[in-house]
């Protein structure tokens, strides 16, 4: 990896690949043909049945988890640890003294869980009381403690950087921060496998897109998004990046030249509804050359609603790339190529 605040995957993701090829449960997302504004055809990378947990999260943490305990393996045998070994009896026991915490406005949380259950460690889940309780029961079927911390996610996330603190856990956010960037960075080197399967697809069918729309709450996805798209990516096309105009941190860190806050009113685009930028994802972001698009509330619900329509049922937050097309509703030039592809970054449930 390079300094801190800056992304280094290639070739490093080839390792994320390798890890989600051998699970059982793995295989690409489907990129599917929507009607979009103006009978425009979009591309939509559907990851709203990705691996059992309806996001695009599910190859985030799970991996980081994965890495976490490998490096762990060999810094107490001196020993590497191969990645398909982790559902060996050894390593599960290993495993089982270790305890993975977040905050989790959705489906971090999800993932987190998971990672921990395939394992044989454990995870425990900060969660603000504005997430709503369905969720709770979710993460308590994937054998995860809950813990209800604050009135809003900033605050569970305070909480679990002081669970991680005082209990010894581990903390596995998703977000970034002045002295917490390289654990992150293998949640994001995760969701480089979402754009390596849409190069290979595109490479057999020549049909590349020429607009990206990728929502973002800390800019996980969008970086990593941007950064495999500007580094393999044999056609280059146009990167936007949109975030709810309640959470619109990173335009505004783009505006001011740094990381800076957003604060605003709750947005229903809850998984995008962060204040605070990841710092690596910003500086990313910075190098791609991005643009950026907000929603209102009443656009992010609006999308929502046009997704279902089209057969795919998910979210504001899910549907908030369709959302930013529809907003610029561009009129199909017909001397000019113009393809857009969005990402359904989630499942409605």
């Amino acid at each position: 990896m390079e300094h801190s605040d800056t992304l280094s995957f290639s070739p490093a993701f080839e390792r994320a690949l390798d890890f989600f090829q051998a699970q059982e449960n793995y295989e690409a997302s489907p990129l599917r043909t929507l009607r979009g504004p103006n009978d425009v055809t979009v591309l939509a990378k559907d990851e709203t049945g990705r691996m059992g947990l309806g996001a695009f999260k599910a190859l985030g943490a799970p991996y980081a988890v994965a890495r976490i305990l490998a490096q762990a393996w060999q810094q107490q045998t001196g020993e590497t640890l191969p990645l398909e070994r982790l559902k060996d009896g050894d390593v599960r026991a290993f495993a089982a003294d270790y305890t993975f915490v977040c905050a989790s406005a959705g489906n971090h949380g999800m993932g987190v869980a998971a990672g921990a259950r395939a394992t044989g460690a454990k995870a425990r889940i900060h969660l603000a009381k504005t997430v709503p309780e369905s969720f709770a029961g979710r993460l308590r079927e994937l054998g995860a403690e809950v813990v209800r911390s604050g009135d809003v996610y900033d605050e569970s996330v305070a909480a679990a950087i002081a669970d991680a603190g005082e209990s010894g856990a581990v903390l596995l956010a998703d977000g970034t921060w002045e002295g917490y960037t390289e654990i992150p960075k293998w949640v994001m080197e995760g969701y480089c496998v979402i754009a390596e399967e849409m190069r290979a697809e595109f490479e057999a069918s020549g049909n590349w897109p020429t607009h990206v729309y990728l929502q973002a709450g800390v800019g996980g996805l969008a970086a990593a998004m941007a950064y495999m798209i500007r580094h393999n990516w044999a056609q280059q096309p146009e990167l936007i990046v949109v975030e709810p105009d309640a959470a619109a941190c990173l335009q505004t860190s783009h505006k001011a030249g740094a990381p800076t806050r957003a604060d605003g009113p709750d947005s229903s685009m809850g998984r995008l509804d962060c204040k605070e930028p990841s710092i690596v994802a910003w500086h990313a972001l910075e190098k791609a050359g991005v643009s950026y698009v907000t929603l209102s509330e009443e656009e992010g619900e609006a999308a929502a609603s046009a997704v279902a329509a089209l057969g795919i049922e998910t979210t504001p937050s899910g549907a908030a790339g369709y959302g930013a097309l529809c907003k610029e509703a561009p009129v199909p030039d017909q001397g000019k190529a113009f393809r857009p592809l969005v990402i359904i970054s989630e499942g409605a449930a």
